[in-house]
């Protein structure tokens, strides 16, 4: 019983995360290029290790996981640890979705505005910067 709950737990949690990231991964492009001032390569990139790290953490919490609690030895205490388990690593990857998005959206904030600053025509000279003739 506890061989089949464990199998059933690392497939369902790890199931989950792979759609989530492929999700997160296909829609949050377009986010990313909007935060980054359209430069679709260092969207792409960081798009890339992002999803990275969303599967290093998420994977390696939902294996860490497993040692947590009892080991179920009925069909109900099955149950209970596959609904404990799966819910806390959704939890989590709800949670790092909201961190990512917070630090994505301050990031991109950021490079707007430094984007912006490079773009900005001068509207003046001033003195100290008259080149020499």
């Amino acid at each position: 019983m506890t061989e089949i709950a464990y199998a059933l737990y690392l497939v369902i949690a790890i199931g989950i995360t792979i759609w989530v990231a492929h999700t997160l991964s296909r829609s949050g492009l377009v986010f990313l290029t909007q935060c980054f001032g359209q430069n679709e390569t260092l969207a792409r990139s960081t798009n890339h290790l992002l999803i990275v790290g969303f599967y290093l953490v998420n994977i390696g919490f939902i294996t860490l996981a497993l040692s947590l609690g009892d080991e179920p030895t009925t069909i109900t205490g099955a149950m209970r640890f596959l609904s404990g388990k799966v819910g806390l690593a959704v939890l989590v990857l709800g949670a790092m979705h909201f961190f990512n998005m917070g630090a994505i959206a301050q990031l991109g904030r950021k490079v707007n505005g430094w984007v912006g600053e490079l773009q900005r025509p001068a509207t003046h000279i001033t003195p100290d910067v008259v080149p020499p003739a």
